[in-house]
């Protein structure tokens, strides 16, 4: 049977010596490809560019797989996930939920996979990892011997792929709830209905790094499930916990709860309410946490994003005694560092405090950047000092 094929542009040539991974249908001369094929990539002059994933429904038509000319079969999958969980084990520590594979930067485009202890959450965004989505399920099984495995192909890209948005248990058995711990908390996981595939993991190393600054009053915005406020909080004196949502403010409580700590209090409310109230009465925190969610879902919601970056900023400045900390977060990838930090410095004039940056960060170890992607860099945690 012939190999699929893919002939591309020049300019799309050019885009993969680059070091991109995506070519966009714009650039496609050619296919002779099913849906979700490996396949076989050339220029217009026949040139040899490599293997790729193809879609013949989203913008982003390739996905490169390899430079070489080498099956993409199985034996191809279980290496690749070998070498993910090699650098894995060299990387991560002390904890239990960690991404094992994070797509384009583990060589396997539009594949997610995150390992809840004994238990696994996956996604395949593509047509081509969902075509191999049983194949991988196999392959975990095989690797790790995993309890259960749950696919979380909610995300609204698949749609993008003509893939039906859904959630359902692949293989073995997962409980509603799972336990496990990070950085030596124990949280509760829903691996079917919690944020991401069940956590935000990418945020676990900068926890830790926070917890190396708090002292004192500590006053945690956009808490979630208490992921900063309960890793803290056996470094300071108190924290005040913060979320708009009843859900997480009672999965905070649960998990403040299981880990026996008694200086954390839960509030449900506005973060920015909160802030602006504090600042009209004065209060005083020695460290503030913002992780707000993403407030630039695209290009054209950057301006307003930037402003909502700016108030929450600025009011927690302000709210600083002198020599606090503020560790400050930005998951959005259409808000990029330089932006980030022209926002922070804009906040810190107007509050009039003179700030140092003490900690430069981004996503976790297990979420790898890959240096010719920028998509696979979207998360950026700042931590001044407020003199």
């Amino acid at each position: 049977m012939p190999e699929a094929q893919v002939v591309i542009t020049q300019r799309g040539a050019e885009r993969l010596f680059a070091g991109h991974l995506w070519v966009y249908r714009s650039d496609i001369r050619g296919a002779d490809a099913s849906p979700g094929d490996a396949v076989r990539v050339s220029d217009e002059r026949g040139r040899f560019l490599g293997k790729a994933f193809f879609s013949d429904r989203s913008q982003i038509t390739l996905r490169l797989i390899t430079r070489e000319d080498v099956p993409i079969d199985r034996a191809f999958l279980i290496e690749r996930i070998r070498a993910a969980a090699a650098f894995r084990q060299r990387v991560v520590q002390n904890t239990e939920i960690f991404r094992l594979v994070y797509g384009e930067a583990d060589q396997l485009p539009s594949l997610v996979i995150d390992r809840y202890a004994d238990y696994f959450a996956i996604q395949t965004l593509s047509q081509a990892t969902e075509r191999r989505k049983q194949e991988i399920v196999e392959i975990l099984e095989e690797l790790f011997s995993p309890r259960g495995i749950v696919e979380r192909n909610d995300p609204k890209v698949r749609l993008l792929e003509g893939l039906e948005q859904k959630t359902s248990l692949l293989a073995g058995e997962v409980p509603a709830e799972i336990l496990a711990h990070e950085n030596g908390i124990r949280f509760y996981y829903d691996l079917f209905k919690g944020q991401k595939t069940g956590a935000f993991l990418d945020q676990r190393e900068n926890r830790q790094a926070a917890a190396s600054y708090a002292s004192g009053e500590v006053l945690d915005c956009f808490t979630y499930n208490g992921g900063f406020a309960l890793t803290l909080a056996s470094h300071c004196a108190h924290v005040e916990a913060v979320d708009l949502s009843p859900a997480a403010v009672e999965a905070g409580r649960r998990n403040q709860e299981l880990n026996q700590l008694t200086n954390v209090s839960f509030r449900e409310a506005n973060a920015f309410d909160v802030l602006k109230q504090y600042d009209e009465m004065g209060r005083r925190f020695d460290l503030i946490i913002l992780d707000p969610p993403a407030f630039a879902k695209n290009r054209a919601s950057v301006p307003a994003a930037g402003r909502g970056y700016k108030e929450i900023n600025l009011r927690s400045l302000k709210l600083l005694r002198p020599s606090g900390y503020l560790v400050t977060c930005s998951c959005s990838h259409h808000i990029p560092e330089h932006l980030f930090l022209e926002i922070l410095a804009e906040a810190a004039n107007d509050a009039r405090r003179t700030t140092v940056i003490t900690d430069r960060r981004t996503q976790a170890r297990d979420h790898p950047i890959l240096l010719t992607v920028p998509e696979t860099h979207y998360l950026k945690c700042l931590i001044l000092k407020a003199l």
